[in-house]
């Protein structure tokens, strides 16, 4: 069935009048006139009767009208929603990220669904190197990793996030004393596998050693135990916005400090509703979020 047929039907039955119903659909009355012969003809069924006071529907028109309005709303429907789709406004997007973008991936999320509200979006912390594989398989869209990915995969930078050292008070310990007066806390290496690739060099590179250290699951574990005085930690400087007040951040110098954080995704593989969200992270984190990252 031509949807134009039945919105010219529905058209007319509304206007009960040729002109008016040809003006409001933007054709010549003729050419509506055809149109509701043919839809006639295809139906066997006399939908209209003409006199001079316009179209007045048949008993067989009333009866279809409903029905036909409902045809012509769905098909309205689904050509809107087609559009959305086509433009990346309408979808899914999973998104992974990790610790250097605990704070800044949750910010340009809200951003984007304020432009994109129709957009279901998934959050999920994982290791860069995991993301890394969920993005050349498809299952994620985007992924906050700590360093530029390889090919296949894209990637644009973001920020340059380096390390702290985060201590439960602020004695005027050198880093050395620190790490001999407290154990150096650190995330398992399947959990944090990245960070302690980066706290390793820096030790080694700057001729520091830890006396003693301590695995746990998790930052927030981390950040509690060097409330409680059990321990210190080298962290990036980006969990800093995280960090409960009651302890103390100490700036590091020396080298291997600093590492690039941005987005990476599988520019093999289209999709609209990503092209949108790199967009907005582009358009709106390095102008909005960059210096209070890098602060």
């Amino acid at each position: 069935m031509n949807i134009k047929l039945l919105k010219a039907f529905v058209m007319l039955a509304h206007k009960g009048h040729y002109g008016a119903a040809a003006q409001a659909l933007c054709v010549t009355q003729p050419a509506l006139t055809k149109q509701i012969n043919l839809l006639e003809s295809m139906l066997n069924i006399h939908l209209f009767s003409r006199g001079r006071h316009g179209a007045v529907l048949t008993p067989s028109g009333q009866q279809l009208l409903a029905e036909a309005e409902k045809t012509v709303s769905q098909s309205d429907g689904f050509l809107q929603r087609a559009a959305r789709v086509s433009r990346g406004a309408e979808g899914f997007i999973a998104i992974g990220f990790g610790l250097s973008t605990f704070y800044l991936a949750p910010h340009c999320i809200a951003q984007f669904r304020q432009q994109f509200p129709a957009i279901a979006i998934t959050l999920e912390d994982i290791p860069s190197t995991q993301q890394y594989a969920l993005l050349t398989t498809g299952e994620l869209q985007i992924g906050f990793v700590r360093r530029p990915a390889k090919a296949p995969l894209a990637y644009s930078p973001l920020f340059e996030d380096r390390l702290v050292l985060v201590t439960p008070s602020d004695n005027a310990f050198s880093v050395d004393e620190w790490l001999k007066h407290l154990p150096l806390l650190r995330l398992y290496t399947e959990r944090g596998s990245g960070l302690n690739a980066q706290i390793d060099l820096f030790l080694q590179q700057n001729q520091l050693y830890a006396a003693q250290t301590q695995e746990v699951e998790d930052i927030q574990t981390i950040l509690a135990l060097v409330i409680a005085g059990i321990g210190v930690a080298l962290l990036p400087q980006s969990v800093v916005h995280i960090a409960p007040s009651g302890m103390h951040i100490l700036p590091l110098s020396g080298h291997h400090l600093n590492w690039q954080v941005g987005i990476a995704w599988n520019s093999a593989i289209e999709d609209l509703v990503r092209d949108n969200f790199i967009q907005t992270v582009s358009r709106e984190s390095l102008t909005k979020y960059r210096p209070i990252l890098c602060q």
